[in-house]
């Protein structure tokens, strides 16, 4: 029913910027309440990094990134952006886009702190890969 292909990822070194595209597919009749994007570095889990609600189009950012991402859509498209400035070498991780399917009262933040999400994800995306090293 949903699908994502994320792209924009690279080598960059630190100070510097990129742009993440995720291509969202969805079915004629499938709703999502809120989308975002996590990462995963090297031996680690996935977090949340930047999220927006579908419903009023409200950002969230955890506070590792704030200041520095910025998460923004193009309905026309059903493409969503990160923006990523200043950009430093503990950013460096496969950076996925996802969606939240079942909590239709989940907020940006919501969304970003849900730790079971990762857990009813089933449709993951190749995700895009962001290395941030001089």
């Amino acid at each position: 029913q949903l699908s994502f292909v994320e792209s924009g990822g690279g080598l960059v070194q630190p100070g510097g910027s990129l742009r993440l595209s995720c291509a969202v597919r969805t079915g004629p009749t499938f709703d999502y309440y809120a989308i975002g994007w996590f990462r995963q570095a090297a031996g680690k889990e996935h977090e949340g990094v930047s999220c927006l609600s579908n419903k009023d189009g409200s950002t969230y950012s955890v506070d590792s990134v704030r200041g520095r991402f910025t998460i923004s859509r193009d309905t026309a498209k059903n493409t969503v952006y990160l923006q990523m400035t200043n950009l430093k070498p503990e950013d460096t991780a496969t950076y996925y886009c996802v969606a939240e399917t079942y909590r239709i009262t989940a907020t940006a933040q919501d969304m970003c702190d849900d730790t079971t999400l990762l857990y009813r994800m089933d449709n993951w995306g190749k995700g895009t890969q962001v290395i941030v090293s001089s």
